[in-house]
């Protein structure tokens, strides 16, 4: 009997509405002004590359970049740390080690205070 009662209370209408409406039901605060997923292509072992990852306040509110997490510790990452006014633009700056030879793609994950989902920034190559 409970479990009946939790799974029509899990399954009903209401409940499956404010979960679409929280993920979905709020604008983009930010507009990246470069790519989301850079192709270093070819890197030289033991010389890393950096790329700067840019993107702009479109909310009406101020931001604040929160933290950046990357896949591994072979990707590093330094961002904007003030808060980020309306129509004011911020960087991600993310430099990939190249020790390892072979191919990588690695998911960086970025944290705004107003938003509840990361953006989701990629990173990818081959290192000969």
């Amino acid at each position: 009997m409970i479990c009946l009662i939790l799974n029509l209370l899990l399954l009903s209408p209401t409940h499956v509405n404010l979960d679409a409406q929280a993920d979905n039901g709020k604008a983009p605060i930010v507009e990246w002004l470069t790519e989301r997923d850079h192709d270093f292509q070819h890197l030289r072992q033991e010389h890393p590359k950096t790329f700067v990852f840019r993107f702009k306040n479109i909310d009406t509110q101020p931001i604040v970049l929160q933290t950046v997490r990357t896949s591994c510790g072979c990707t590093a990452a330094t961002w904007t740390e003030a808060p980020i006014p309306p129509g004011g633009t911020g960087e991600i700056e993310v430099e990939y080690d190249a020790y390892q030879r072979g191919e990588f793609s690695k998911k960086i994950r970025v944290f705004f205070d107003r938003q509840r989902k990361p953006e989701i920034l990629w990173i990818r190559g081959e290192v000969d």
